[in-house]
């Protein structure tokens, strides 16, 4: 039989989760504490200045009350105070963004915060949840729950918050309660439908989830999880229609994490796709020095008593409360420059030894040695962050940030898909290294997919939603043929049948602005609807596609086909191939955005009026351009696609740096002394000169000068810009890159006096400032739309991102010295050698982070092409 492991205490009802279940059976009521100790001892027994103590004894019941009073009584302790601010000023703006996926409270949520303290901050968020609610009911809607380790403290913060005033103000509306538990404890009874149970049933709980346990990866620690699995499904709930769960973890707690340990933790949360989940972090940032160590070593010494006490706590865990001397020990603590760490520290003063309780054990302390309790991770800059979030597969909706600049609120969601980050490799080598995994196609594949499946309805699919391109269904088969293709030519096998899907899908159509009649070699394409194959026929074909190249990859880690120069170009070239028709397929469905093309689902639709409140208040350039110096800037790398012939080279892939062939040779170029704006020429800009133009532009100009069609006009005659949730006004959008012509953008840079620059400029200026898609960059679906430009803040040494567009170049794309064309693919850049074609740099925001990344990577349009996410930014000559 089972025993009850929640308990009533008046109106507080806190569920005991401490208890774990395993595969195979239960595990002792006192795992936790067992696990702690077994954590403690190996951290005494590490060598000199090398012991440790788990932070998680910190916050033991004195420990809480202790850290209150830092909160309280240290305004040094700047992170608190920060939050709170956010918190006071924007909490209903915070839930209600948590809510724009379902658009409104969905009855049974659940909002769950990790190490909720003393309640202080979270009473904001549980009176603007109320407000959500419009009356309340028997049975409150929302159910919040307080995670936490001491019983005691937990009864005595939410019994407070009942008698509280808002109390009142909760009562049938949002229900306060309690779970008692480590971190890793608590989340596994959510993602166990722990939580779904006790809701829906007044049954014995505990059995209830063990009858219900699903197999999951778990990391053994208690608090700091060190799980490096990074499959979100091992962490979802496998119930599709269970209402949202809202987990918050406040405080800038995830910076007692180290790194790599922080990610692991929060992809172990249990956060599903597509279903309103969301999660809020507090994260602190661009701190200075002084002001860290201050904050974490007040001068009233409360920061000191919350430390030491942590050895009190480590005695009471091994079962002797007089285990340390505190005599024998001070506190010290430093920030880290190096590491962007703050470090707190027992320091020994006097050289001692203690005998562990109930073993023989001894652990020899010497005069000078640090025991080291907590780490704060502490970002230089917010921009920082967005590894994280990369890392644990999660997508940034909002942002908050306190008057100081110094900490930040961040809503997150789990999206259907993530591009992942790999670290660098080197200044100009692909950090992505040279061939895409296989965990790299799933994930294109699955962006594929939900952009071919999910966002064009069959009623489109025979549909030209521009004229200069092939009906959308061609798509659906195009990029498989490519990839067949290409199979077939490196193995030297037949094609994926049917056959003739090679002729009708293997390319597509790019003509002439001008004169589409005028267009390169192309696949002859059926001229009536019922000729095409059907969707399910070519789905199939896909299949079988995927599998083929699966079958590869085995076939590589099994050494039975070698990972040459070839094999490795075909699929770097293939892989980014479907990128790159990911983002050409996207530029064509945004022109029936609100007419036919489905938003985006099962990621949160922008929370418009919030997000332009944030633009609009955020921080300026303090002047419009840079001054960049003369320079010799090295532009394309050296990919001679014919070494992949040679013996030796061949075999040389590791390190190698794959282009597609406009991008060798490498060349050496100077580059002038030029002025040049920090951010692109924005929605707003142009659309005051557009008004104006016919007082402004010059004839020859003018007569280039077309409506953008990235905007469009409403029926009551409103200019309004087009995205991909249908078009939004004008206001929300003014601050954006404006996506257009680089003959409209040459007119307006004329009119101000200026140029576009030139490619090495342009490169120059993005080497120095781009952030990139590790720091932020609005690229790899981020976002489904720009974002206003982040570049030429002091703070940031004028890193930052230009909004998420490609940026046109004044150079022509022409045939340079030493080009050669790719055997394997010769026309990708012959063909359109033709001095209609400028070069673009950069990337989108639906442009994937292995070609943004790629700094030798260029991409081209016709300079009249209105479609393509382009932007461009204003050059000037230095005098």
């Amino acid at each position: 039989m089972c025993n009850l492991s929640a308990e009533q205490t008046g109106e507080i009802h806190i569920l005991d989760v401490r208890r774990r279940l395993s595969s195979d059976g239960e595990q002792p009521a006192n795992a936790d504490t067992v696990h702690v100790t077994n954590e403690i001892t190996k951290g005494l027994d590490a060598p000199f200045n090398s012991k440790t103590l788990p932070t998680l004894l910190l916050y033991d019941e004195r420990g809480l009350r202790l850290y209150d009073r830092i909160t309280t009584d240290a305004p040094e302790y700047y992170p608190f105070g920060a939050e709170e601010e956010i918190l006071r000023d924007h909490a209903s703006e915070i839930v209600q963004v948590m809510h724009t996926r379902t658009g409104g409270v969905v009855p049974g949520e659940v909002v769950v915060e990790l190490g909720a303290g003393a309640l202080r901050k979270t009473s904001y968020i549980l009176r603007a949840l109320s407000e959500l609610v419009p009356k309340p009911s028997l049975v409150a809607p929302i159910s919040y729950f307080a995670l936490d380790l001491e019983e005691r403290e937990l009864k005595r913060t939410l019994s407070e918050l009942n008698l509280s005033d808002l109390g009142p103000v909760l009562s049938g509306k949002v229900e306060t309660q309690g779970l008692l538990g480590t971190y890793e404890s608590g989340l596994r009874f959510i993602a166990d439908g722990g939580l779904s149970i006790a809701e829906r049933e007044d049954v014995n709980l505990e059995c209830s989830v063990k009858a219900n346990t699903r197999e999951r990866n778990h990391s053994t620690s208690s608090s700091e999880s060190t799980s490096t699995s990074s499959s979100t499904e091992a962490t979802s709930l496998s119930t599709a229609d269970q209402p949202p769960l809202h987990l918050m973890f406040l405080g800038s707690s995830i910076g007692n994490f180290a790194t790599g340990e922080d990610a692991a933790f929060i992809r172990s949360f249990p956060l599903r796709p597509a279903s309103g989940d969301t999660f809020l972090l507090g994260l602190s940032h661009d701190t200075k020095r002084e002001d860290i160590e201050l904050a974490y070593n007040d001068p009233k010494g409360h920061t000191k008593d919350f430390i030491m006490n942590g050895l009190s706590a480590t005695g009471n865990a091994l079962g002797d409360s007089d285990l340390f001397d505190l005599d024998n020990w001070e506190y010290v603590n430093w920030y880290n420059e190096d590491e962007r760490v703050h470090e707190a520290y027992c320091k020994c003063v006097r050289s001692h030894q203690i005998q562990l309780p109930g073993s023989e054990r001894k652990i020899q302390f010497l005069e000078g040695e640090l025991v080291n309790i907590e780490i704060s991770k502490k970002a230089s800059k917010f921009l920082d962050m967005f590894t994280l979030f990369a890392r644990t597969q999660l997508r940034p909706i909002q942002r908050w940030v306190d008057s100081t600049g110094r900490h930040s609120l961040v809503l997150l969601e789990r999206p259907p898909f993530v591009f992942q980050f790999e670290p660098s490799l080197g200044p100009t080598a692909s950090p992505y290294g040279p061939v895409p995994t296989f965990k790299d196609w799933e994930t294109i594949w699955t962006a594929w997919d939900f952009v071919t499946l999910r966002m064009i309805p069959p009623s489109m699919l025979f549909q030209k939603p521009i004229d200069l391109r092939h009906i959308c269904l061609f798509y659906l088969g195009h990029v498989p043929a490519f990839l067949d293709i290409h199979m077939s030519c490196l193995l030297k096998e037949l094609n994926t049948e049917p056959d003739e899907f090679k002729r009708l899908f293997e390319r597509g159509i790019d003509p002439n602005v001008d004169d589409p009649a005028q267009c390169h070699d192309h696949s002859e394409v059926p001229q009536f609807d019922e000729d095409w194959p059907s969707l399910s026929s070519i789905l199939s074909y896909r299949l079988r596609v995927r599998e083929r190249l699966l079958k590869l990859y085995d076939d590589i880690s099994s050494g039975k086909v070698p990972l040459t120069r070839s094999v490795a170009r075909v699929l770097f070239m293939t892989y980014e191939h479907e990128g790159l028709h990911l983002e050409t397929l996207l530029y064509m469905l945004i022109q029936r955005a609100g007419t036919g093309t489905t938003p985006p689902p099962d990621f949160t639709p922008p929370p418009w009026e919030s997000l332009v409140a944030s633009w609009n208040a955020a921080t300026k350039p303090a002047s419009p351009t840079v001054i960049i110096g003369a320079t010799t800037v090295t532009i394309g790398i050296d990919d001679i696609e014919s070494q992949d012939n040679d013996p030796v080279k061949s075999l040389e892939v590791n390190g190698h740096v794959f282009g597609w062939d406009n991008e060798s040779p490498k060349q050496e170029v100077a580059v002038e002394a030029f002025r040049v704006e920090w951010r692109p020429v924005t929605n707003g800009e142009f659309f005051e000169f557009f008004k104006n133009a016919s007082q402004d532009v010059d004839a020859k100009s003018k007569s280039r000068l077309t409506f953008p069609a990235s905007w469009v006009t409403a029926e009551d005659g409103e200019i309004q810009v087009r995205t991909l949730y249908g078009p939004i006004p004008m206001r929300i959008a003014w601050d954006w890159p404006v996506i257009t012509s680089y003959d409209n953008l040459s007119a307006y840079a004329i009119v101000k006096g200026g140029r576009l620059p030139t490619e090495p400029e342009l490169r120059v200026f993005l080497d120095m400032f781009s952030s990139g898609y590790n720091g932020g960059g609005n690229n790899g679906f981020r976002n489904w739309h720009p974002v206003p430009a982040t570049m030429g803040l002091k703070k940031d040494g004028g890193k930052g991102h230009n909004g998420g567009v490609w940026e046109w170049t004044s150079t022509v794309l022409v045939k340079r010295d030493g080009f050669v064309p790719s055997s394997r693919y010769p026309g990708y850049s012959a063909d359109f050698l033709d001095g209609a074609h400028n070069i673009v740099l950069g990337g989108s925001y639906a442009t994937i982070p292995r070609i943004v990344e790629r700094r030798s990577f260029r991409n081209w349009y016709q300079r009249n092409y209105p479609y393509a996410w382009v932007g461009g930014r204003v050059a000037y000559d230095s005098n």
